[in-house]
């Protein structure tokens, strides 16, 4: 486990108690550092959100290798996460949420990226049965399902993009309802666009 430099900086400023940590998700030690640092701090775990993510443009009629560091995409993606959770369920039994940031393209697969789009569909489904899995231990499991957000990870994109205030806002409502799952800005379109118009929709993907 090591000490986040520079960026938490603002964060520790803002919240003297918050605690950063540089953790590689893809790997059980850090991660298992971290929840350490969690218990010795905290105590436990209240809330987890699951929100590393990484989008990797695959063509697979280039004539090239397409799958060239699938394996990591895929950890980031969808068994990191899943590992994560096990993690802490087996320390914690009962948090009070667990959260899921997946994404539309979970819905529907990007043209550009479509082992993004089957990662984030994999963790749409494990969200789901995980939800009834943990109902009757009172544990609220919420997919976060935002549409292209103003983060790092999306910097060089163009068109518009949702700030993560308003995504962490909706989250939050979402959270305090108990809802399975939240959509902010036009995510909040795309179940009724995919039943009345999926032809439409799956045009518009093929664009993105």
């Amino acid at each position: 486990m090591r000490p986040l430099p520079g960026r938490p900086r603002p964060v520790r400023a803002a919240h003297p108690t918050a605690v950063a940590v540089r953790a590689d998700i893809t790997d059980a030690d850090d991660r298992a550092a971290m929840l350490d640092e969690v218990a010795r701090r905290f105590g436990g775990v209240d809330v987890l959100i699951n929100n590393a993510g990484t989008l990797v443009d695959r063509d697979f009629t280039a004539g090239t290798d397409p799958t060239r560091d699938l394996d990591a995409e895929i950890a980031v993606n969808l068994s990191a996460p899943i590992h994560l959770t096990g993690e802490v369920l087996a320390r914690w039994p009962t948090p009070e949420a667990l959260v899921f940031v997946t994404s539309g393209f979970a819905l529907v697969s990007p043209t550009r990226a479509p082992t993004y789009g089957a990662a984030k569909a994999g963790l749409h489904s494990f969200t789901e049965g995980l939800r009834r899995q943990l109902a009757p231990y009172g544990t609220h499991v919420l997919e976060l399902m935002p549409p292209t957000t103003d983060t790092p990870m999306n910097a060089g994109k163009t068109g518009t993009k949702l700030p993560a205030s308003e995504v962490a806002e909706v989250a939050l409502r979402a959270l305090k309802a108990r809802r399975p799952v939240a959509l902010p800005g036009p995510s909040r379109l795309l179940p009724a666009m995919l039943r009345l118009a999926p032809g439409l929709v799956g045009r518009a993907v093929a664009r993105l």
